[in-house]
């Protein structure tokens, strides 16, 4: 088995529940923080794609608050990709793990997101979105690990 695990279907494979874990470092203040929870990718109900259901605990300078967020991933263009979207509809990113391994970049106003997605296993997979610009200057790096495992 090579570095990464190679995914045939993005959204068959991130169907279920995951336990989630982030580490937040802001670069240019030195400040870190954590979310800790759990991602539920379910079926959207006009049956397009899943939603992708983010609920826990963020801890940042000493205090934790809940926080959630919500993303669609609907088919993307080519077989076993997705096309990922916010809660809103407006775009995301697209994500095709087909080789283990995938970058993507969303421009937000005058910062850049720039995304890693690895999957390390079946029940293993990483993000690392790397944000700078004007505005803002962060690492942020999750781990997902299915939670029937």
């Amino acid at each position: 088995m090579g570095e990464f695990w190679p995914v045939p279907d993005v959204l068959a494979h991130l169907a279920g529940s995951w336990r989630v874990r982030r580490s937040v470092r802001d670069l240019a203040g030195g400040d870190a923080g954590r979310f800790e929870g759990t991602t539920v990718f379910r079926p959207a109900a006009d049956g397009d794609g899943l939603l992708h259901l983010e609920s826990g605990g963020f801890t940042w300078q000493g205090v934790t608050r809940p926080a959630e967020r919500t993303l669609r991933f609907l088919p993307g263009a080519a077989p076993g990709t997705a096309d990922v979207r916010f809660a809103d509809g407006r775009p995301f990113h697209d994500l095709d793990l087909t080789t283990g391994r995938y970058v993507a970049d969303h421009p937000c106003a005058a910062d850049l997101y720039r995304g890693e997605f690895t999957v390390r296993d079946r029940d293993h997979w990483r993000t690392v979105w790397r944000v700078g610009g004007p505005a803002k200057d962060l690492l942020l790096t999750t781990d997902y690990e299915r939670a029937d495992v």
